[in-house]
């Protein structure tokens, strides 16, 4: 079957982008594949992409950033939506028609925009899958207010956690659409696993407020000040980097805490450490997580929503220590540090737990959904989730499945894009 993946900007630096891609490559193996990237702005994507992967710009921001439409507001993609000043008249148009001239059997939206998108213009013959790569509580409730109205198009909606896809059944009424979660894949590692000598803590992710590479800093100092010989080091780039440098110099860990810059791939640097750390407030996933684990590094993290606690199990292959307590979290380093044996123990039982975010596993996932929605939509039934079932049910027989106002009043801005390209 023919898959079609729309993204925002496949030539940017994401973890979207990063899921995406190695979710279209592994299905690539059977299916034929395409990247739909609504925006371009540069010639060649940051990521290298599999040649089997086709890869089309809707908008070339090089050429088209002054074009009329393009200055004009954007009327079906979400006011509220993180990314809504970047789209326009314009990206309406372009995806309207992008969608309405698809011959793909399955069209996967990866971001809320994209999804209401998706579940406004696609095709009826279109199999509809939504993915979610943030939380619902992440989410404004403006915005949540117009996905609860546009999602009920959806075939399938997609979390990339357990606990987000039970927050999606509950909080968001949505009568047979299919709601489960589909964990990022990671692919297989090609350089031999890090052998737990290396006397080196890493990290890895942008630079911002929210990854608290600050407390990580700061928890990291006992640790320097006990084991002179530890480094910790933190790979990526973005708006705390000043901060975090000023940080290391006021606690005198110029010698000892390095910020060492963006680096893509990133295994060739998680395997020449032992230990990797994370001490975000929020992790919708951490997919560094899993690349860390999958290269035999056991991972201290903070216990945030959602993802360290689905992907760590605490004692055995990782720790989970309190969100925003940088005591706990340079506790849990030191006793991973001092303890040789156990620290390579759970590196071998993280390599060994992280292969169930494999790219095959992951992707017979993916085509189990997508085989099912596909024979519900042969059918006629709804494609229900496994559990909450009987809600889903209910919730149809009360009538929820009615086209709202809002979905009124978006659908008639469509068409009146679609009239204006006449």
């Amino acid at each position: 079957m023919k898959i079609s993946f729309l993204l925002h900007n496949a030539y940017g630096i994401g973890g979207t982008i990063t899921t995406t891609f190695n979710l279209a490559q592994a299905l690539a193996e059977r299916h034929e594949v395409e990247i739909v990237s609504v925006l371009r702005h540069r010639e060649h994507p940051n990521f290298a992409l599999d040649p089997r992967v086709s890869l089309r710009p809707l908008v070339d921001l090089r050429h088209e950033k002054e074009h009329p439409l393009h200055l004009r507001a954007a009327k079906v993609f979400p006011v509220a939506e993180y990314r809504y000043r970047q789209y326009s008249e314009l990206t309406d148009r372009r995806i309207g028609e992008c969608l309405a001239a698809t011959d793909a059997d399955v069209v996967i939206g990866t971001r809320p925009g994209l999804n209401v998108h998706l579940a406004l213009q696609g095709p009826e013959h279109v199999v509809r899958v939504g993915q979610e790569h943030l939380t619902l509580d992440n989410h404004p409730p403006r915005l949540r207010t117009t996905l609860r109205r546009a999602y009920r198009r959806l075939d399938v909606l997609t979390t990339v956690t357990e606990a987000d896809a039970a927050a999606y059944r509950r909080k968001m009424r949505l009568p047979g659409v299919r709601v489960e979660a589909l964990p990022n894949s990671v692919p297989d590692p090609v350089l031999p696993a890090a052998d737990g000598t290396a006397k080196v803590v890493v990290a890895a992710g942008r630079l911002v407020p929210v990854k608290r590479y600050d407390l990580l800093i700061e928890a990291f100092a006992p640790v320097a000040a006990a084991h002179p010989d530890w480094q910790l080091r933190i790979y990526g780039k973005g708006e705390e980097q000043t901060r975090l440098r000023q940080l290391i110099q006021r606690l005198g860990l110029s010698d000892h805490a390095l910020l060492m810059g963006a680096a893509a791939p990133m295994e060739a640097e998680w395997v020449k450490g032992s230990i990797a750390a994370c001490a975000s407030n929020f992790e919708p996933f951490g997919m560094t997580i899993v690349e860390a684990m999958r290269c035999g590094l056991p991972v201290v993290s903070t216990d945030c929503p959602y993802g360290p606690g689905e992907i760590i199990e605490d004692g055995v292959d990782g720790r989970l220590v309190p969100v925003g307590d940088p005591g706990a979290l340079g506790a849990a380093l030191l006793d991973l540090v001092r303890d040789d044996e156990r620290r390579r123990r759970m590196g071998r039982t993280a390599m060994a737990n992280a292969r169930r975010f494999a790219p095959v596993p992951v992707v017979e996932q993916a085509e189990r959904l997508i085989d099912e929605a596909r024979s519900a939509r042969g059918t006629g039934r709804p494609v229900a989730p496994p559990e909450g079932g009987r809600i889903q049910r209910a919730l149809v027989s009360q009538g929820f499945a009615a086209r709202d106002a809002a979905y009124a009043a978006a659908s008639g801005a469509l068409r009146t894009v679609r009239r204006g390209r006449r």
